[in-house]
């Protein structure tokens, strides 16, 4: 047998002509550890422990876990997801994606033996799926946010995840409705019970859950204003009221004429259902409630907009169309795109300048025109 140094453990040659190495140290709860490491020669038992001893320097396991990856995944979204300060939803979200895409792919895998390479061919395998332009890099994120827990429990010593490229989201020209098909959307609605919450939404942009969250005492009629706070959304611990996620999300958005004609008429017709439904009524000072005063549920106003636009002959338009509208036109009669980006609470300036690069021909032509008028020529 070679000895070692004190604390560095021993290397000796087994009766088969192999050689093996061990290392004793003492863990965190001050318990005897042996680890040994086999190998054909003395030189590659070195490297090995030379190895052990660099990752207990740097406080990483000896070994990498062998559990597999669907095993980890299943104790990571029963513990240490629901324990992060995410959203409800997002927690959703992200339990979500482990199950469709990753136990499927790589589920198999023991943890220790994923591979850069590994995460580089999912995220290529979803990209040629078709998937939308936000999900591919929603899976790295989600992947790399649980492989960070095993890296932190000791169970990996590197996030294989952590030294690939996160995916670019691919940013389409966001799909509107023209004037035209404005109208013809604001006449099928008319008279329905979301006919206000279609309207508003159309007149300020606000996203769904935003609008299903909206109090009368986050509306100022008179300063014709509105101011988002909350967000409305469907969890699998039922319908949560919280929060919008970003500190930009948390706006004031001004008021047109007609979102305050619309607001003043609905809160009339609120007021009725409250009479009507007397100690029925329940009072959560909600804009778009139920006849008693209750949240309504965003999938019940998804299907019903469906089905209202499907009789307006635009089966392809869906409430984040609104959103987009509320947007375009205004930059498309000449509003600057800045005072987009500030409404629609995007993070820079070329975002908003991207999504809305198809109103900025007819801006580019006006631009063109006034040149003509200034030339003396």
């Amino acid at each position: 047998m070679v000895r070692r140094a004190n604390g560095e453990g021993s290397i000796y040659r087994r009766p088969d002509g192999t050689w093996a190495g061990q290392l004793t140290y003492r863990d965190d709860a001050d318990r005897l550890r042996r680890p040994t490491v086999y190998g054909k020669t003395q030189a590659e038992v070195l490297r090995k422990l030379a190895a052990v001893e660099k990752r207990l320097e740097s406080g990483a396991p000896v070994r990498d876990s062998s559990i597999t990856l669907a095993a980890w995944l299943a104790e990571w979204t029963s513990t240490a997801l629901p324990a992060s300060s995410r959203k409800q939803a997002t927690i959703d979200r992200y339990s979500m994606v482990t199950r469709k895409h990753f136990i499927p792919a790589l589920g198999r895998r023991p943890l220790h033996l994923l591979r850069p390479s590994d995460v580089e061919a999912l995220v290529l395998a979803k990209r040629r799926e078709g998937l939308s332009a936000p999900t591919v890099p929603t899976i790295y994120t989600v992947l790399r946010a649980a492989l960070d827990t095993a890296v932190r429990d000791g169970l990996l010593r590197d996030n294989p995840a952590a030294k690939v490229q996160r995916p670019a989201a691919r940013r389409k020209e966001a799909v509107y409705l023209d004037a035209g098909e404005a109208g013809r959307l604001l006449e099928a609605v008319r008279g329905d019970r979301i006919e206000a919450l279609i309207r508003l939404m159309l007149a300020t942009g606000l996203r769904r859950g935003e609008a299903l969250g909206l109090h009368w005492s986050d509306i100022d009629l008179e300063q014709q204003i509105l101011r988002v706070r909350w967000t409305l959304s469907r969890t699998s611990q039922g319908l949560e009221l919280g929060e919008p996620k970003t500190s930009k999300s948390r706006r004031r958005v001004p008021l047109p004429r007609f979102a305050i004609a619309t607001l003043a008429a609905h809160h009339e017709r609120q007021q009725q259902e409250r009479i009507q439904a007397g100690e029925n009524w329940f009072e959560h000072d909600l804009v778009f409630t139920t006849e008693i005063g209750t949240p309504l549920e965003p999938r019940n106003v998804l299907r019903r907009f469906e089905k209202l636009t499907r009789a307006a002959g635009l089966p392809e338009v869906t409430l984040h169309t609104l959103r987009h509208t509320a947007a375009s036109l205004p930059l498309a009669a000449g509003t600057h795109t800045k005072v987009g980006q500030e409404h629609l609470e995007h993070s820079s300036y070329a975002i908003t300048a991207d999504i809305y690069s198809h109103v900025t021909p007819a801006q580019q032509r006006e631009a063109a025109d006034r040149l003509d008028d200034a030339l003396p020529c």
